[in-house]
C-alpha cells in the first residue's frame, strides 16, 4: 500500500516545522561550507546539527509526550516554565501581591536593609472595596468589655480538666530547635503573661518546667511516640506539669 500524502506533508506542518528547516538548514550550509571562501557558513551549520540531533533525540525519547509530538518546540514550553516566576515578579505581579511577603513590603525591608529612608506615601494600594478586606477601626461609641482576660475554653463538659486558654500563647518550638536560654525565657513570659507555652515536637524538657508557666505537650508527629523518664509508654495527662490555669 503505497503512502499516504498526508505522511509526505508531516514534516511540514507545525509541530515538525523546527525539525525540518534545522535539516534543510544543516544540508544547505554543510554544502556551502565546503565552497572556498565560504568558511563562515560552518559555524551556523554546528548550530542547524545540534537542533537535529536535538529534533532527533526528542522524537524517540518516551519522557516528555510535549517533546515527542513538537520536537525542539517543546523545550520552549519548559524554558517558559522555568523562568515564570522571574516574569510574574517584574511583569505581572502587582506591589501587594506574592507571598509569604509582598512586593511592597519587600521593598520596606531593602531600604531598610541599605539606610535608606523607608516611609511610605500616604493611601494605599490595596482594593478596600474587595470582598474579604479587613480593616481596623475606632470605635466612636465604645463598650464595656465584659472580660478582659480573652480566654477560650477548651474541653466541654464530659472533660475532666477544662482549660481556659489564652487566645494568645507561644506557638510550638521544640528544645532542639533552641537553646536551653531560650525556652527558659519563653516559659517565664508565659507565666508571668498567664498563657500557654508548646513544647513542640522535642518533648518537655526540664527548662520547659523550671518556671512554672503553663505548658501545652505536643505529642504529634509522634515519631518516637509519648515516653517517660524511664523510656516506657505513658498514657497523657499522667506526666506531672506545672500548675494548669482553670476556671473557677
Amino acid at each position: 500500500m503505497p503512502p499516504s500524502p498526508v505522511a509526505f506533508l508531516a514534516p511540514f506542518t507545525p509541530r515538525f516545522l523546527a525539525l525540518t528547516l534545522s535539516g534543510f538548514g544543516l544540508l544547505g550550509l554543510s554544502t556551502l561550507a565546503t565552497v572556498p571562501g565560504c568558511g563562515g557558513a560552518a559555524p551556523p551549520a554546528a548550530i542547524c546539527g545540534g537542533l537535529v540531533l536535538l529534533g532527533t533525540y526528542d522524537l524517540w525519547q518516551r519522557e516528555h509526550a510535549v517533546l515527542r509530538c513538537y520536537p525542539i518546540l517543546g523545550h520552549l514550553r519548559f524554558l517558559s516554565e522555568k523562568i515564570r516566576p522571574e516574569i510574574r515578579q517584574y511583569f505581572f505581579e502587582n506591589d501587594t501581591d506574592g507571598r509569604p511577603f509582598s512586593r511592597d513590603k519587600r521593598a520596606v525591608v531593602y531600604q531598610r536593609a541599605k539606610m535608606n529612608i523607608d516611609t511610605r506615601p500616604f493611601g494605599t494600594l490595596a482594593d478596600v472595596y474587595e470582598e474579604g478586606y479587613e480593616w481596623l477601626r475606632h470605635s466612636t461609641m465604645g463598650r464595656p468589655i465584659a472580660n478582659a482576660d480573652f480566654r477560650l475554653r477548651v474541653g466541654g463538659h464530659a472533660c475532666a480538666k477544662p482549660y481556659d486558654m489564652s487566645v494568645l500563647n507561644i506557638s510550638a518550638m521544640s528544645f532542639g530547635a533552641l537553646s536551653a536560654n531560650a525556652i527558659r525565657a519563653l516559659n517565664a513570659g508565659a507565666q508571668k503573661g498567664g498563657f500557654a507555652h508548646d513544647t513542640g515536637e522535642g518533648g518537655v524538657s526540664p527548662y520547659h518546667r523550671e518556671f512554672g508557666g503553663d505548658l501545652i505537650w505536643e505529642i504529634g508527629s509522634g515519631y518516637f511516640g509519648c515516653r517517660g523518664r524511664n523510656g516506657s509508654s505513658i498514657q497523657c495527662g499522667s506526666l506531672p506539669l506545672p500548675q494548669i490555669r482553670r476556671s473557677k
